[in-house]
């Protein structure tokens, strides 16, 4: 496919780097020389140096004879415009990240359809939605829903004691028969392993697990955590994904005391005017006389989103050193990832690789049904559909070969959700969920095509 991306920033540049992986057809415009240098310097795509609303630049590009115009700038303003220009000029398909929320409410004037918009991506209603998802599971740093809810993708550190400790997989697969469990991925020391059998869990491995949705509280237990319930949230940070999160929250039906502080006086006004049942606070999140004052020793949740990623970083550090159980932070920066855990905090959501895990979810065409990257592990989750000329229908996993960086970790069937084994058979319409690591996508395209 020959994709045209605008804007050479950080979604931009990861987006850029995942899909020439893929052998996707890829150009990059971008007005600032030093964005596009880096492209250059790294990835095997095309450049163009030039304003994407420009009709010239668009067509020096080759607009034209793009099948895709996928336009993540950091202005709303010149990601419309570059949509509706490459439509006009034949684009067949376009999408634009738009951080306003109005082309997205039901009483909008005007849809992004009339804009010329295929797809329309909200990073931080993105990345509101996953650290809601976080909070209601204390202990994982990572959680992913697959088949309508029925399975989760969870992330989870072992904890030094628990009963996982020095177990391999096999001996784990004996001890937890009953249970419907599946490690995929191990991220040790910044290293990702995709285990066998014979691999072994070691204490603060950082471990990915599929199971259904039943099973999350023994999986807990069983790495060392004790998912206490979270009945305190304090958020620092009221703009967008704060401002979101809050919202999300409120709407529960957990009862939880939420407290937010925001810096920006008249945006603590608007917060506070939106959420009634939210307790908004005009201050410096950042202060730790404020945030002692407020109650942060009493909070189970700390939650930092404000625009200043280091500041949310020292914030989710000094919650965690006054014993709160839960922290977030909220970053921009692809490179704090790797370090969140090692540095104590719980999890880390990055918002700009929440709007380059939309975009790509939405350029994957055919069966592929739900595409996400991990925080800190060179591999994506994958659900695909079995189509009628998929290579490996009707025979056992166990008499297969497989591709290299590629494991099958569940199936989802007419008749229920099921986790693989050697003796798991793949019909087709099946659901197949697998961990794919990036050189082992476009086998995966191959095995499961229509």
């Amino acid at each position: 496919m020959k994709i045209l991306i605008a804007g050479a920033g950080e979604v931009g540049f990861e987006l850029s780097k995942v899909l020439s992986e893929e052998h996707h057809d890829v150009t990059v415009v971008d007005v600032r020389h030093e964005g596009l240098q880096r492209v250059i310097e790294n990835l095997d795509v095309l450049t163009v140096e030039g304003n994407a609303t420009s009709p010239h630049a668009l067509v020096s590009a080759g607009a034209k004879d793009s099948d895709m115009m996928v336009a993540c700038t950091s202005v709303d303003e010149v990601n419309i415009i570059a949509c509706m220009m490459a439509k006009r000029l034949g684009v067949k398909s376009a999408i634009a990240r738009v951080r306003n929320d109005e082309l997205t409410q039901k009483d909008s004037p005007i849809t992004p359809s009339e804009l010329g918009i295929d797809v329309l991506i909200h990073p931080e209603e993105s990345a509101a939605t996953e650290i809601h998802r976080l909070i209601k599971r204390a202990s994982a740093s990572d959680i992913v829903p697959l088949a309508e809810g029925k399975m989760q993708l969870v992330g989870i550190r072992v904890e030094a004691g628990s009963a996982v400790v020095n177990k391999t997989l096999r001996e784990l697969a004996v001890e937890y028969r009953d249970g419907t469990y599946r490690v995929v991925a191990i991220s040790r020391r910044g290293t990702t392993i995709l285990p066998n059998g014979k691999s072994r869990l070691l204490e603060l491995d950082h471990i990915f697990v599929l199971t259904k949705t039943e099973g999350i509280e023994k999986l807990a237990e069983a790495t060392g955590h004790k998912d206490d319930r979270i009945h305190q949230i304090m958020i620092a940070g009221g703009d967008e994904v704060g401002r979101m999160l809050a919202k999300k929250l409120s709407h529960d039906d957990q009862n939880w005391k939420i407290k937010l502080i925001e810096p920006d006086r008249e945006t603590a006004k608007q917060v506070a005017s939106e959420l009634r049942n939210v307790l908004v606070l005009n201050g410096d999140p950042t202060d730790p006389n404020l945030l002692a004052v407020e109650g942060i020793q009493e909070m189970d949740a700390f939650i930092s989103v404000t625009e200043d990623e280091e500041s949310n970083i020292i914030s989710a550090l000094m919650a965690k050193h006054l014993n709160v159980k839960k922290t977030v932070a909220l970053v921009s920066k692809g490179q704090y990832v790797p370090l969140s855990q090692t540095i104590g905090i719980d999890s880390i959501v990055n918002v700009k690789a929440a709007a380059t895990d939309e975009i790509h979810r939405n350029i994957r065409q055919g069966n592929l049904l739900i595409v996400k990257g991990l925080h800190g592990i060179n591999a994506e989750i994958i659900e695909v559909e079995a189509g009628k000329n998929c290579e490996i229908l009707e025979r056992p996993l166990k008499n297969l070969k497989f591709p290299k960086g590629m494991i099958i970790g569940a199936l989802l069937s007419e008749e229920d959700v099921e986790i693989a084994t050697g003796d798991t058979v793949i019909k087709k319409g099946d659901r197949v969920i697998l961990f794919v690591q990036p050189q082992a996508i476009q086998k995966v395209e191959e095995l499961f095509h229509d």
